[in-house]
């Protein structure tokens, strides 16, 4: 009987408060393990001692179960009640250390320390109205996200719409293709024949020209080397010539005109301009002196007398200028080239090929044709295999369940802080630029998703940004949270390259209260 009396005196003063039916700093579910007896059983070692020695500031339990209301084993952990608010769990440490670590105040109960209030309804209150405002922004932004849902689930049916057209669209695009090749090198073919046979004929022109100018140059030579116009160049008229002097011993000697004729005494027009010149074209100098060549335009020196030898081309056959003869169109057309044609030398006139003949010019004109349709035939394909390829990697994205987050792709947002202007364009890049103005920084690009076990599309990684200098590749971590509208709330740096960035969607809200799968730690 005496027993039973202490057992129940002990209880009355180890626990919170005077109803309470089991020992301070453990909850009701516990209670069980703490029925009054004799003796008490240490939950985890089933070791045996008095139930007196429950709270009485002395750890006798391995596992510290017979102090859950004091800090005399500090493995334990101290129940707060706190009624009015949420109960919560403290180190025993903390228990009659001075300072008020449960709402309750129950923690500090050797009132000569500290007297703590309790203020569990106050911060209770508070906390139920966060809750309930979290709520609200929950179930609101959830109307939102169901329509972003069917928005996602829209746009993943358009684009496979749009992928099947264009593949169709990319065979038939794919045949015409090929005709249009066959047809193009069906019209390069005469085309490229006849454009061969005027170019040959310019050539063989051109060569002509050349050996006419070329025989002019040489008469000429031959008429200032015969000095008695006897229309034969003699050893004596190559004698008076000092280019001719190959040992350079300040005299033409007879060997050595000998040597330029040839073997021979004397040569006359024909042999001169076979022979003769092309031996001493390189070397030949004039003597015809500067007043004279002012004075006379047939004393000009070789490099100077060069015969415009060009047949007069008639301006009803050719014309650079679409075969119109008027001259007054050609002077227009000149006056158009300005410097051009003021700079243009006669060699260069001579040089120009002629305009090709009709016939011809209605060859390049089919081929241009058949090019330009291939050419616009080959880009449309091109833009195709471009659009199938977007198209796919768009499908092969990840947009969350019910393609909950699909528009927010091909969308930008930014905010600034005191130095830079921060942009996030969901499934795309992150970046920053300067607010000042200046080149944007690559802090990474779409990676995928990185939330954690229980929702892995809390978080998303952009990744494979601009090299930091001396340190790695820069990287984003943009954490999501729910909101009435998408908004970049913030961006830091954590760490150094790694940039974090805080995103609120409506895409992120849920209709379960968010609190509701939270378990409170319920443990001794």
């Amino acid at each position: 009987m005496l027993n039973s009396v202490l057992i129940v005196f002990t209880l009355l003063q180890l626990g919170s408060s005077e109803n309470l039916s089991h020992p301070r700093g453990i909850p009701a579910s516990k209670a069980s393990f703490y029925r009054p007896a004799e003796t008490f059983r240490c939950i985890q070692s089933g070791k045996t001692i008095p139930f007196e020695y429950i709270n009485d500031d002395y750890c006798d339990c391995e596992d510290g179960s017979d102090e859950p209301g004091t800090s005399a084993c500090p493995m334990m952990r101290y129940y707060c009640e706190n009624l009015g608010h949420k109960p919560e769990y403290i180190l025993s440490s903390r228990v009659n250390d001075g300072i008020c670590d449960c709402c309750d105040g129950s923690d500090e109960f050797e009132g000569e320390k500290i007297q703590c209030l309790n203020f569990c309804e106050e911060i209770g209150r508070k906390d139920r109205e966060e809750k309930e405002k979290e709520k609200k922004l929950q179930e609101e932004g959830s109307k939102i996200k169901l329509n972003y849902i069917q928005q996602g689930q829209k746009i993943r049916e358009e684009k496979k719409a749009r992928l099947d057209q264009v593949e169709k669209e990319k065979d038939e695009m794919t045949e015409i293709k090929s005709d249009l090749e066959n047809k193009k090198t069906e019209a390069e073919t005469p085309e490229k024949e006849a454009k061969e046979r005027h170019e040959k004929a310019w050539e063989e022109e051109k060569a002509k020209r050349k050996a006419e100018k070329e025989k002019q140059t040489a008469l000429i030579v031959f008429d200032e080397i015969d000095s008695n116009d006897d229309q034969h160049v003699e050893m004596g008229e190559i004698m008076a010539h000092s280019e001719f002097d190959i040992d350079a011993d300040g005299t033409v000697s007879h060997d050595e005109a000998k040597e330029y004729l040839e073997e021979l005494e004397r040569v006359g027009r024909d042999d001169f301009i076979e022979k003769i010149w092309p031996n001493i074209k390189e070397i030949f100098k004039s003597k015809k002196s500067d007043s004279e060549a002012k004075g006379d335009k047939d004393s000009q020196s070789t490099e100077e007398k060069v015969p415009d030898l060009t047949p007069p081309v008639a301006d009803d056959d050719e014309d650079d200028y679409d075969g119109d003869d008027d001259e007054e169109d050609v002077d227009k057309q000149r006056v158009s080239e300005n410097q051009d044609v003021e700079n243009k030398t006669p060699e260069e006139d001579e040089d120009k090929m002629p305009d090709y003949d009709e016939e011809t010019k209605q060859l390049i004109a089919a081929a241009d044709d058949a090019r330009n349709q291939f050419n616009d035939a080959d880009r449309k394909l091109r833009d195709a295999e471009t659009e199938m390829n977007n198209l796919k990697s768009f499908l092969d994205l990840d947009f969350g369940h019910q393609d909950v987050y699909a528009s927010l792709k091909g969308q930008c947002f930014e905010m600034t802080d005191r130095e830079y202007t921060y942009k996030l364009c969901p499934f795309e890049k992150a970046s920053q630029r300067p607010k000042s103005g200046g080149t944007e920084t690559s802090l990474g690009v779409w990676g995928h998703w990185s939330g954690d076990e229980t929702n892995k599309y809390s978080a998303m990684k952009y990744e494979k940004g601009q090299n930091c200098w001396n340190g790695p590749d820069r990287s984003a971590h943009v954490i999501l949270q729910c909101g009435m509208e998408n908004i970049l709330l913030s961006a830091s740096e954590p760490s150094r390259c790694e940039y974090q960035f805080e995103f609120a969607t409506p895409a992120f809200c849920s209709q379960e209260d968010p609190n509701a799968n939270k378990e409170t730690h319920d443990e001794l």
